[in-house]
């Protein structure tokens, strides 16, 4: 499938409450090529994550998951994930700080206070029920992307904006 653009922050439709994927568009080839869209879009711009509103879709599915990256070099591998329809619990309030950026805001960086540890549920593309129980950054990613599809920018969650700068490779 082709790589999407990634739509930029000042784009309306990042702000908006997407839509969520009903039961009968499980499976559908619609959402089996959003899907490959996302991973392919993921990829091509070496994101470590990515939500259907950041290639225009406002929709509740997002993508996650690397065996290794280069720009977080000392976080453990997450597994690749689809999640449609997620929900977050937060399972340790404790606010751990830490630079976020995203493909929909460019190299600009922040730092942004995240639960220590979470639960997500959801389902894959194919209905099949995701439960998990997780902490540090893979919390920080699920909690990033779900934040999307609810129209949230990690901006929106930081408390100096005086971190925020350009990411220097």
């Amino acid at each position: 499938m082709p790589v999407q653009p990634v739509v930029r922050i000042g784009t309306p439709s990042l702000r908006e409450k997407s839509l969520p994927i009903e039961p009968n568009d499980f499976g559908s080839p619609w959402l089996l090529n959003l899907v490959q869209d996302l991973w392919d879009s993921k990829e091509h711009y070496g994101g470590v994550g990515i939500a259907a509103p950041q290639i225009g879709i406002n929709r509740r599915v997002v993508v996650f998951g690397f065996e290794q990256t280069e720009r977080y070099q000392n976080v453990d591998p997450i597994p690749f994930t689809v999640l449609c329809n997620p929900e977050i619990k937060i399972l340790d309030a404790t606010e751990i700080n830490a630079y976020e950026g995203c493909l929909s805001v460019g190299e600009l960086r922040g730092e942004v206070p995240r639960p220590k540890a979470i639960a997500y549920i959801g389902f894959d593309e194919h209905g099949q029920k995701i439960e998990r129980e997780v902490s540090d950054f893979h919390a920080r990613l699920v909690f990033h992307e779900v934040d999307h599809i609810d129209g949230i920018i990690f901006i929106d969650r930081m408390k100096n904006i005086r971190t925020l700068g350009y990411y220097q490779r």
